[in-house]
């Protein structure tokens, strides 16, 4: 799994130099600004929402007035960390959602990119076919609400062992790696489709190759640390990369 997260990473070097040279700038740029507004504007909304409901939760449970009484600043100190892991988990618990509809908003866009790589990989003519890229849109968004079902059942479970004292503090890690592995399984899901998998050997194959989603998914989200510029290229970025290690996976595994 190891060498395939480096392989994933890797290809995302490889993404830049190929955008480059093959001038596919305008099919990064234009999804990738829509992508970075409803992003910054989401993430706005979504602190601010998991901060209230953290707050709420305060309110109901009684936990600060009873902080306040036993007036010991080591309990204090672990509850406020406690709040801080469980804000971080409903973050990723929100992005994911907005992820997923980013997929499924975006798959018309991801679909041609993913095929496009693929034909020039191949040094072939690129045959736009309508059909096909409806084709892949369909299956992109079945795909991506079964994933969003799965991925939600996890960080609520993460959420669960959020609350557990010392052992919870390790949640938003765990979360984080449920976050990279189902988007970096969404970027390889669009050649899978191409190669004649079915959904259910599509799901197989990249459970075999976990490490390819899961390095597609960390790159993605590293990018984000990146205000602007990351958030404008992670997107289509990724589609590229997924597409290119998958392409060379016989030959670097």
């Amino acid at each position: 799994m190891l060498k395939e997260i480096i392989i994933s990473i890797e290809a995302y070097g490889k993404a830049h130099r190929f955008i480059a040279t093959h001038k596919l700038w305008r099919w990064i740029l234009i999804p990738g600004i829509l992508y970075m507004l409803l992003f910054a504007v989401s993430m706005y909304f979504f602190w601010n929402t998991a901060s209230d409901a953290v707050d709420y939760l305060n309110t109901i449970t009684g936990l600060r007035s009873w902080l306040d009484r036993m007036n010991s600043g080591w309990l204090s100190f672990l509850v406020s960390f406690a709040e801080f892991v469980l804000t971080l988990i409903m973050l990723q618990f929100y992005f994911s959602l907005f992820k997923f509809l980013w997929l499924i908003i975006g798959s018309p866009v991801f679909a041609y990119l993913s095929e496009k790589t693929e034909a020039i990989l191949e040094g072939r003519d690129f045959p736009f076919s309508v059909a096909q890229l409806l084709k892949d849109m369909v299956r992109g968004i079945k795909l991506a609400l079964r994933n969003t079902l799965w991925q939600t059942v996890y960080i609520i479970a993460v959420m669960l062992l959020s609350l557990v004292p010392l052992v919870g503090w390790a949640a938003p890690l765990l979360g984080l790696f449920i976050e990279c592995y189902y988007y970096g399984f969404s970027m390889l899901d669009y050649s899978a489709e191409r190669h004649k998998m079915s959904a259910g050997q599509s799901i197989e194959f990249i459970s075999q190759h976990k490490g390819l989603a899961i390095g597609n998914g960390m790159v993605f989200y590293l990018m984000h640390i990146v205000p602007i510029i990351g958030w404008v290229l992670a997107p289509a970025y990724a589609v590229v990369a997924a597409t290119i290690s998958l392409y060379h996976r016989e030959e670097n595994l």
